[in-house]
């Protein structure tokens, strides 16, 4: 298996040529060039993800102060388990990214993988602006280290935190597409149960300003999936060695697994105890975006019952894309800073 080589920061003698990089083991140097670009794709990724800016301050969460002692004992428990272990997504994402982006040869991807990790940046100060918004501070502290104590959580982080510290100890190519596939997981299947809870409190009329701070960082993580989609994509073009039979079926195993735990988590978490899920949505929905990640990436459906998203869970997607709205649900403003044109969700 192909061993890989940490880029050096200061390379005089890399190539300069646009046709001789490649996504890994190209001779970079590290230079950002804005205007000759081979991965020609990055450079809307880039502007969409600029365009996104968005601060968490900015969202009125007082509504929520008041709504949150009146949530049923299982809305609140709920929303506060889902909140550790979203904040413990991005920040493990926060610290792995750069580590990615030391074997990444293309300058143009490592300029989104670093507005992805400040991104990530800002949804673990969102996460803790709701939590200081809403509870006292040794509340917040208890919430965000649930994911230490609860074994549903701990369980779950120890699956993509294994695979991030796999690649920390073993640099060869293959367990980089391993780290790149856990990201396409923490990003399009792992988020999704606590994303649609929190439009199902609005949609119950509660918690609003959470909901809509979630909105903004479903957002961003829509163009980070797309940006690991197309990375994987370009792999499987460049580096076909690494995708032979035995490693894709690692791979789906990996996908499958992914599934597997978010609907476990979704049903212990959620249950059939809220009013606007239950068990059943949430399986089914989560199978559904575990096809649709699988199929994004050139495969057959793993799930082909669930090709279709289901009829009960429209109304996520309605709340998730700020792309087909003028304004956020909430406040008659701006979704965006900037107007551009939105990248294709395919995914």
């Amino acid at each position: 298996m192909a061993q890989l080589r940490k880029k050096p920061l200061f390379n005089p003698d890399g190539d300069t040529e646009v046709f001789t990089r490649r996504m890994i083991g190209g001779n970079t140097t590290n230079l950002n060039d804005f205007n000759n670009m081979r991965y020609t794709w990055a450079s809307d990724w880039y502007r969409q993800a600029m365009n996104n800016f968005w601060i968490p301050e900015e969202i009125n969460l007082s509504q929520d102060i008041k709504d949150y002692p009146g949530l049923s004992l299982q809305e609140r428990t709920a929303y506060d388990k889902i909140l550790s272990f979203l904040v413990f997504l991005d920040s493990i994402q926060t610290a792995n990214l750069p580590a990615i982006g030391e074997y990444i040869t293309a300058n143009e991807v490592n300029l989104c993988l670093s507005i992805q990790t400040f991104q990530e940046c800002v949804h673990s100060q969102s996460y803790s602006y709701m939590l200081d918004s809403i509870c006292s501070p040794d509340k917040r502290n208890e919430i965000l280290y649930q994911w230490k104590t609860d074994t549903h959580l701990l369980q779950r982080n120890t699956f993509i935190g294994n695979l991030y510290n796999e690649f920390q100890e073993q640099k060869d190519s293959f367990t980089l597409l391993k780290v790149l596939t856990a990201n396409f997981i923490l990003e399009g299947i792992y988020f999704y149960s606590g994303f649609m809870f929190f439009y199902n409190l609005s949609r119950n009329g509660k918690m609003p300003g959470s909901a809509q701070e979630i909105r903004y960082i479903n957002r961003d993580e829509n163009t980070h999936l797309w940006l690991f989609r197309n990375i994987i994509r370009e792999l499987q073009k460049e580096e076909p060695d690494l995708f032979s039979p035995d490693r894709v079926n690692i791979l789906r195993e990996m996908i499958l697994e992914g599934v597997h735990q978010e609907i476990l988590w979704g049903q212990y978490v959620i249950g059939d105890d809220i009013p606007g899920l239950t068990k059943d949505m949430i399986r089914s929905y989560i199978r559904y975006l575990g096809n649709q990640r699988w199929m994004s990436l050139g495969y057959e459906p793993l799930f082909p019952e669930h090709i279709a998203e289901p009829a009960s869970m429209s109304w996520v997607s309605q709340y998730a894309d700020a792309n087909l709205v003028k304004t956020d649900f909430f406040e008659a403003r701006s979704t965006a800073y900037a107007k551009s044109t939105a990248l294709i969700d395919d995914l």
